[in-house]
């Protein structure tokens, strides 16, 4: 790979470097470049974390692919095939419009502090560490968020750069990859629960609850003492009843007539696609529809009539709230979640990865581990 086509990222006479997997654009898997790269140096308030292990998220995959741009219409899945015979490029294909290629992904960091800025707190040096991928630049009053790994250079590397802020220590048992599902699945899945106010004795139902979101939906929605159904596939119904679920229903069952209509309190759905109108049908009056994805599908058809006239409430997540990370985290340490593994590739191996990531035939979450330094 030449030093122009890595731009910032190529490495200069006497500059320590690092492998890293860089994004150099839009479309399939020949954008997925593995090499040596500059390593990143932390500024007075940052911290440089030498990466143990880092989780694969379908985030990753639909940056690459310039799925949020409003001129795509399909599902990941689809979208991964139609990119890979015809790439085309997308300005808008990024959380925040614009992604900043040649850059490196991954959204899931599970590492160790390797070195502090001069304002950043020492006491983080040589800690075990999981990243807050979602910063919230203006506070926590301000919905304007930014992420590591889709505006910033994230942890498919050996090392990466993070605000010190945005560092959190972590004391259990677990092991690095174990830890590395948690960030970005967990994050998203507990800012959705707080967000819709889930509680004891509450009606959940999860679509797609063997996915990384889904499945850390399951286990948050049950920690709170809700009653939580999982859509799923019948070859991975136990694998959700064992992560916490009372209920499992097959995924292509209509929700109301397995549940009932107005059956529901609370709809956890990062799928959407053609079921979006089935899981407003299940919720009772003033229940609450929240999701933080779509792989199933961005485009929806929505019967207004059913929005308004059963006062539904649909809540988008995207920025995580205040406390959503620091809960994370203590439930880890008080042993009130477990992490859910599927699988391990070295980080050179991703392309593997997330091919068989796309097949949706595993349980859980994927984690690449970076060469040893």
């Amino acid at each position: 790979m030449s030093d122009a086509a890595l731009g910032r990222l190529a490495p200069r006479v006497g500059q320590p470097t690092m492998k890293a997997v860089v994004t150099m654009g839009n479309g399939g898997y020949d954008q997925l470049v593995y090499c040596d790269v500059v390593r990143p140096v932390p500024g007075p308030t940052d911290v440089l974390v030498q990466v143990r292990a880092a989780g694969m998220n379908n985030t990753e995959i639909n940056t690459r692919l310039g799925w949020y741009s409003s001129s795509v219409r399909k599902s990941t899945e689809d979208a991964a095939q139609a990119e890979q015979a015809a790439p085309s490029q997308h300005p808008d294909g990024g959380w925040n419009a614009a992604t900043p290629f040649p850059f490196i992904q991954g959204t899931d960091c599970c590492g160790i502090v390797a070195d502090v800025g001069a304002a950043a707190n020492r006491q983080l040096l040589g800690r075990r560490i999981l990243v807050r991928a979602c910063l919230r630049p203006k506070g926590f009053a301000s919905p304007e968020n930014i992420w590591m790994a889709s505006d910033f250079d994230g942890a498919f590397a050996q090392f990466v750069k993070v605000p010190a802020s945005e560092a959190f220590p972590v004391n259990c048992n677990w092991s690095d990859a174990e830890l590395a599902t948690i960030p970005c699945s967990y994050g998203s899945a507990e800012n959705m629960i707080h967000r819709a106010g889930v509680r004891r004795g509450m009606r959940v139902l999860v679509a797609g609850a063997s996915g990384g979101v889904g499945s850390a939906a399951v286990q948050l929605a049950k920690r709170r003492g809700a009653h939580v159904i999982g859509i799923t596939t019948p070859a991975k119904m136990d694998a959700v009843r064992a992560v916490g679920a009372d209920e499992v229903i097959d995924r292509g069952t209509d929700p109301v007539a397995a549940l009932g209509a107005e059956s529901v309190d609370v709809a956890v759905d990062n799928v959407a696609g053609p079921r979006f109108g089935a899981m407003l049908d299940v919720l009772r009056r003033g229940g609450k529809y929240v999701s933080s994805g779509a792989i199933g599908g961005p485009i929806v058809e929505l019967d207004m009539r059913v929005f308004y006239l059963k006062d539904l409430t649909l809540i988008g997540c995207t920025g995580w709230d205040e406390p959503v990370f620091p809960n994370v985290i203590s439930y880890i340490e008080r042993g009130e979640i477990s992490p859910l593994l599927a699988r391990t590739y070295p980080l050179e191996r991703i392309v593997a990865a997330q091919q068989e990531f796309l097949k949706k035939a595993h349980v859980g979450n994927f984690v690449l581990i970076p060469p040893p330094t």
